[in-house]
């Protein structure tokens, strides 16, 4: 008797288990459903309200999607044999927005690398006032480049240097989030061995800390170079010099130049392409050892 009332029992348990994992599969797929439904109307009402304010069609437009690209393609085509000289003739401005993005990149890293130290659990030489330079890092990253670059043009005038201003505060903000993180995972042995023989902080983060984040916040470092050149290129569309600059006044004249739009567009491209493969050889060297 014992037997079989164990074995109901325990039928009745699987039963009374199974029961409960299919509620909550249809409760789960309700939910999703209700999600599902929920998104695609948001996504409807908001193309709705996109096409009722666009000056054209989206569906009638997009059959001309491809046609300026074509136009411009077949404009430099045409003229192919003049790319390789225009090529060289924007090589200056090329210099200039790769020297604006390492000027920005290191006065924003050594930024950044401040805010880290004094944003950092553990490391802060002031720490009660760790939530305040987690702001000013919020601060700086949230606002885009190209709203501080405006707002500098308008003080100081067009050229490099509102460009370099406003991607260096970009930069403070956005490496100064990853070098704290990095810091945070730093091993804190070194510094309790300086602190004992009378350290200062300064003396600490130098000795104890920077030696053992080093390696990540180069690459890092040299992750945002990467990214600096292109918001130098996109800047120049603004008036901060460079060949972002060149490309704007090309576009400007339209049909005629577009076979320069081409070369600056191929000098852009190749020049990223090989910072790119540089900036993953650096990093693998520096992280792991070895050659990307």
């Amino acid at each position: 008797m014992a037997d079989t009332a164990f074995g109901h029992s325990r039928t009745g348990s699987r039963a009374q288990l199974q029961a409960t994992y299919l509620d909550l599969v249809r409760r789960r797929r309700m939910y999703g459903g209700i999600l599902l439904v929920f998104f695609v109307v948001l996504m409807a009402a908001g193309f709705n309200l996109a096409q009722s304010r666009n000056a054209g069609g989206f569906i009638d437009g997009l059959p001309m999607v491809l046609s300026f690209p074509s136009e411009v393609i077949g404009e430099a085509w045409r003229n192919r044999a003049n790319v390789p000289e225009m090529i060289a003739e924007h090589v200056p401005s090329l210099i200039e927005t790769v020297n604006i993005a390492a000027v920005s990149t290191l006065l924003g890293g050594i930024a950044a690398m401040l805010l880290a130290l004094l944003s950092t659990r553990g490391l802060a030489r002031w720490p009660a006032l760790t939530p305040v330079f987690r702001r000013i890092m919020d601060a700086t990253r949230a606002v885009p480049e190209i709203v501080i670059a405006l707002m500098l043009i308008y003080i100081l005038g067009g050229g490099p240097i509102p460009a370099v201003a406003a991607i260096a505060l970009h930069t403070a903000g956005a490496l100064g989030k990853l070098f704290s993180e990095v810091a945070e995972n730093a091993d804190l042995k070194p510094v309790e061995g300086l602190t004992s023989v009378g350290a200062t902080w300064g003396q600490k983060m130098w000795l104890g800390i920077i030696p053992q984040v080093a390696p990540n916040w180069l690459s890092y470092g040299l992750m945002r170079f990467e990214i600096n050149v292109r918001a130098s290129a996109i800047l120049g569309f603004v008036g901060s010099g460079g060949i972002g600059y060149d490309l704007k006044i090309a576009m400007q004249w339209g049909q005629g130049r577009y076979d320069e739009v081409v070369a600056i567009f191929l000098l852009l491209f190749f020049t990223i392409v090989a910072i790119d493969r540089l900036s993953d050889h650096a990093r693998a060297r520096l992280v792991k050892g070895r050659s990307a």
